[in-house]
């Protein structure tokens, strides 16, 4: 009798044993869960505050070009003043450059003709 009890004690000492490592391995494994259960709340939120930073971008940007959009048709309104002032401005001076360089250019025109009947008739002297 004394044997078994012994073999009692052993038996349930190895048990409380076991269950105590059991316990400790359950610990752990509830740390693991609770870790794994942190880090995903956290990427959760990183990746809803992304989104939500990314969606403020989008609407912050559509606000900027519909304000932008006015003033850009104003720009453009304004440089074509700009360009019909400065193309009225030129015309004039365009003309008087042109009336001046007219009778230079003809000038040249028959110097150059002038030059070009001399050598054409050097060449038939010199083919007789």
């Amino acid at each position: 009798m004394k044997f078994t009890l012994i073999a009692t004690l052993v038996v349930l000492a190895l048990a409380q044993g076991s269950f105590a490592q059991d316990m400790a391995d359950l610990e752990r494994l509830g740390q693991y869960f609770e870790e794994m259960k942190t880090k995903m709340t956290m990427e959760l939120t990183e990746m809803i505050r992304t989104q939500d930073l990314a969606q403020q971008a989008q609407t912050f940007m559509e606000d900027k070009k519909t304000q932008l959009e006015p003033l850009a048709a104003q720009i453009q309104e304004q440089l074509k003043s700009v360009s019909t002032t400065v193309e009225e401005q030129i015309k004039p001076l365009a003309a008087s450059v042109q009336a001046q360089i007219a009778p230079m250019v003809e000038d040249f025109q028959k110097q150059m003709e002038a030059i070009l009947v001399r050598l054409t008739e050097q060449t038939k002297a010199i083919g007789n």
